[in-house]
Parts: C-alpha cells; structure tokens; sequence
C-alpha cells in the first residue's frame, strides 16, 4: 500500500466524518446563537435555557439527516471494502 493511497483514504474519511457532523453542529450552532440572543435581550441566564434547546434541535437534525448519513457511511464503508484488494497489491 502506498503512501498516496493512505492519504486519499485518510482524506475520504475526513471528509465522511465532516459531511456527517455538519448538519448536527449547523443546527446546534443556529439554535445556540438564537438561545444566546434571547438571553442576552431579556437578561436571564438560566444554564438549561442554553443547553435544552441546543439538544432538543440536535435531535431534530439526527432525526432529519439520519437516512441520508447512513447513505453516506455506507457507501464509503462499501468504497472502503471494495478497495481492499488494491490496497493488498
């Protein structure tokens, strides 16, 4: 196996692993700054009004984006395996 051809698969699976917290962390971050913009116009700053929603709507997207991740991690995982024999050479 040679050294380019780790690298590309190092890089895959950056990317995979990118493409599948992206939806997760867009809709923590969206929410967060939401939470934070409220808090911040009415002065309260009650710990569970931060956290609560954050993870209510990382749910939501788990929920939303699952089939669509699970596409993905599967056909990279099928795109690992069937390399295989290429890598052995």
């Amino acid at each position: 196996m040679t050294q380019e051809a780790v690298l590309d698969i190092l890089r895959q699976a950056l990317k995979t692993a990118v493409l599948l917290s992206a939806p997760l962390l867009l809709f923590g971050l969206v929410v967060g700054v939401i939470t934070n913009i409220f808090q911040a116009v009415t002065q309260l700053s009650e710990t569970t009004l931060a956290v609560v929603p954050k993870f209510a709507a990382m749910f939501l997207a788990l929920l939303l984006f699952s089939p669509w991740m699970l596409d993905v991690i599967t056909d990279f995982t099928i795109q690992l395996f069937e390399n295989i024999p290429a890598a052995v050479r």
